[in-house]
């Protein structure tokens, strides 16, 4: 009993530490968003055509008045993006007087699916309803109309050369400037062609990384922008035909902003996914905006803070998971759940001999079966999940990315099942392992019962979340990586995913707890090991695809690169959650409680980062 009192006081403390913690940094993360106070942060939706629909983060600094007009700069993060991934520019320009409308793409967050399935090229990713929405009414008053930019990263960099060709092409039919008086491209230079930019009627920055993966589809098969074609376009449309050049200069200044024929491009030397969250690509949008806007903040383009917003984000993530350790022992103390709490039974003895060269050769198999599986499994879900692979509003599995992920569990979950059963028929039996061992053994109501609390767990998270993001308007994010809130609909995304991917959750449970756990072991040897074993797979597609790419200039799956960019969110969850399997594991004595709550806290964080095609 005194045992249990001292673990109860600890699991208090733990909880209040970390909830403190989460509080802490979110209140610090929301006084940088904000600028100390000088920006007012708000939700806003603006209903579009078709009955559809935007939702965005709108940046007003203090000093946007009716009096004093400020320019605007919708913001459009890119494929499999939120508005919060581009929060970083938001941040940094608002902070230098810029009023900001910081979207939620169509079909990502809390903004609607299109009816077009080009909703970038078509809609600008709603982009080009809120410039209307912003250039057409008095209602943002403290804007100046003369003055409104679009900015986009990857398929929202499309986004925003699509803006200009619009705009540019109602410009010349109207006989009035374009809406859009500026533009910057980052990460996309497919559609700087002569039949989009010959309309351009905008200013335009252009920044690709130098490193991009997808820089094989470029018509020189380089991210050199330096002689390459689509940025020699960009430049060239901006000048008389006697003036055209043929290689640029990066980060020179062309033409002229007062006449709408300024164009410059710089070239990072980072990878696709990371090229946002680096200081110099930053440094280039905030010199780009400063001067087509004729601005004087008083910071220099160097003089940049979001990055501490993006580590203090980083810091409540990982408070908010772990104060789901200690809140699930503090249930456990409810009689209602105290029934679930068991002996944690005996580990077997530590494998020798045969035994280890069977544990570790069983570790490479999965390794190499988790590897090899995922890209086949990404190419099968564009045939089973038809609408949702060619961006068709569906209700079944609407989620075109983590249609190829739940395959590839469903998958390796099963192989692992096959696995575990194998060793312990043909080895593990023989040695002494018996079945009581892995704590599977479980009744219906326990099981039951089991499900609830993990239910109360996952509530506990998400109101927290909640919590926080209403009166703080921050959630638990580190670059693209981030747990954001979620709109009603998605719970019924949950249901429908939740139950494939708990194959693969309650596999890794059963290995981690039946074959990973040893007499003796160091548990944070164990957890290393098992995190490893869970998460190798993934990473040595990354490592293929990437000294491939180093060797080559190429990347290893070229079809199939957006798939292996979505590991670098999907990878670091692969690797913690046996260390969840394991802690509940020790709590209860039993493999389930460990998959049923990381089932629910993180395929809801999967399904609600991610493109959803669900219909209006």
């Amino acid at each position: 009993m005194n045992h249990a009192m001292k673990l109860a006081e600890s699991s208090r403390k733990l909880l209040m530490f970390s909830m403190l913690v989460v509080l802490f940094a979110s209140l610090l993360a929301s006084f940088i968003q904000n600028s100390g106070g000088r920006v007012h942060v708000q939700d806003i939706k603006i209903p579009t055509h078709n009955g559809q629909w935007v939702v965005a983060d709108l940046y007003k600094p203090d000093s946007a008045t009716a009096d004093n007009p400020a320019p605007l700069v919708v913001v459009i993060p890119g494929f499999q993006r939120s508005k919060e991934a581009l929060a970083n520019i938001a941040i940094e320009l608002s902070r230098r007087g810029i009023v900001i409308i910081l979207i939620d793409p169509y079909a990502q967050g809390f903004s609607s699916a299109s009816m077009s399935r080009l909703a970038a090229t078509t809609e600008g990713y709603g982009m080009f309803a809120v410039v209307d929405y912003v250039a057409d009414t008095n209602n943002l008053n403290y804007v100046d109309r003369s003055r409104i930019a679009a900015a986009g990263h990857s398929a929202g960099g499309n986004a925003a050369i699509r803006g200009a060709s619009y705009f540019g092409k109602e410009a010349k039919a109207t006989g009035n400037p374009s809406k859009l008086q500026s533009v910057f491209v980052s990460g996309y230079v497919l559609t700087l062609r002569d039949d989009v930019l010959k309309y351009v009627r905008s200013n335009v920055g252009v920044s690709y990384a130098f490193y991009d993966e997808g820089a094989y589809r470029n018509e020189l098969k380089s991210g050199d922008m330096r002689r390459a074609p689509e940025a020699l376009r960009a430049v060239n449309s901006g000048r008389a035909p006697d003036e055209h050049i043929d290689e640029i200069e990066l980060g020179h200044y062309y033409g002229n902003e007062d006449d709408r024929t300024l164009r410059v491009v710089f070239n990072e030397k980072i990878l696709h996914p990371f090229q946002p969250y680096i200081k110099e690509a930053t440094a280039h949008q905030i010199e780009f905006f400063d001067r087509v806007f004729d601005l004087d903040s008083g910071f220099s383009s160097d003089d940049q803070v979001w990055y501490w917003k993006e580590l203090l984000g980083l810091v409540s993530l990982i408070a908010a998971l772990v104060a789901l350790v200690p809140m699930g022992r503090l249930l456990l103390e409810i009689p209602y759940f105290k029934p679930l709490v068991h002996p944690v039974p005996p580990a077997p003895s530590k494998p020798s001999g045969k035994g280890l060269l069977l544990f570790w050769g069983l570790f490479i198999i999965g390794a190499l079966i988790a590897c090899f599986t995922y890209i086949p499994m990404a190419e099968l879900s564009q045939k089973l999940f038809v609408a949702a692979s060619t961006r068709q509003q569906t209700w079944f599995f609407p989620q075109r990315m983590n249609n190829a992920v739940m395959l590839w569990a469903v998958l390796n979950g099963s192989i692992g099942y096959l696995m575990f059963w194998l060793s312990y028929r043909f080895f593990g039996k023989k040695k002494g392992v018996l079945p009581e061992m892995w704590g599977a053994r479980i009744k219906r109501m326990e099981l039951w019962r089991t499900l609830l609390l993990a239910l109360a767990l996952f509530l506990f998270f998400f109101i927290t979340l909640f919590t926080v993001y209403y009166f703080l308007h921050v959630d638990y994010r580190f670059l693209f990586m981030g747990v954001r809130t979620f709109q009603p609909p998605l719970l019924v995304l949950l249901a429908m995913y939740v139950p494939f991917f708990f194959i693969f959750l309650l596999s890794n449970s059963l290995r981690i707890n039946g074959a990973m756990r040893f007499e003796g072991e160091a548990e944070w040897k164990s957890m290393l090991i098992g995190g490893f074993a869970n998460s190798l797979g993934l990473m040595l597609i990354v490592v293929v695809q990437y000294t491939s790419f180093a060797l080559t200039g190429t990347v290893y799956w070229t079809d199939g690169w957006l798939y292996v960019n979505l590991l670098f969110a999907v990878v670091p969850m692969m690797f913690v959650l046996p260390y969840f399997n394991r802690y509940f594991f020790r709590m209860t004595g039993r493999i389930y409680l460990g998959p049923m709550t990381t089932g629910l806290v993180f395929i809801m964080i999967l399904i609600s980062n991610t493109v959803i095609y669900i219909p209006l």
